[in-house]
């Protein structure tokens, strides 16, 4: 098995990321369409329908404003994304690890690394603007 783990820091309140990771609306912003609920054992699904991709995943942990972890099931993929935070002072830290990729799966696993590191400075421009 393979993970990703990524980490990123904002200039903004932990209350404003977290809205950012579990508000669908948000999230559709800069992740995909969805219809996502931050709780726990709530199915949902991302969709892009440009390159028609549906990602199916379930909610599997929700600590307000700290953890959230949830199934991220498409293509070729069988993974759990968890995100962590913390807030310093002014800055929130948020840690991605998106664990269980298939070792011989370098596609998959290279292809997330690309994708959420570019979803995040998306992330991070609406935070700013929220």
């Amino acid at each position: 098995m393979a993970d990703l783990s990524l980490d990123f820091q904002f200039k903004s309140p932990i209350n404003k990321v977290w809205d950012a990771l579990t508000n669908s609306e948000i999230l559709a912003k800069w992740v995909m369409e969805n219809n996502f609920k931050p709780i726990v054992g709530y199915k949902c699904q991302f969709r892009n329908e440009a390159i028609g991709l549906v990602v199916e995943s379930e909610v599997l942990v929700v600590d307000e404003p700290t953890t959230l972890s949830y199934t991220w099931v498409g293509g070729p993929i069988d993974t759990i994304v968890t995100w962590t935070l913390k807030q310093e002072g002014e800055t929130t830290h948020l840690h991605l690890a998106h664990t269980g990729f298939e070792e011989e799966n370098r596609a998959a696993f290279n292809g997330a690394k690309y994708g959420w590191t570019s979803m995040v400075d998306e992330l991070n421009k609406l935070v700013g603007e929220m």
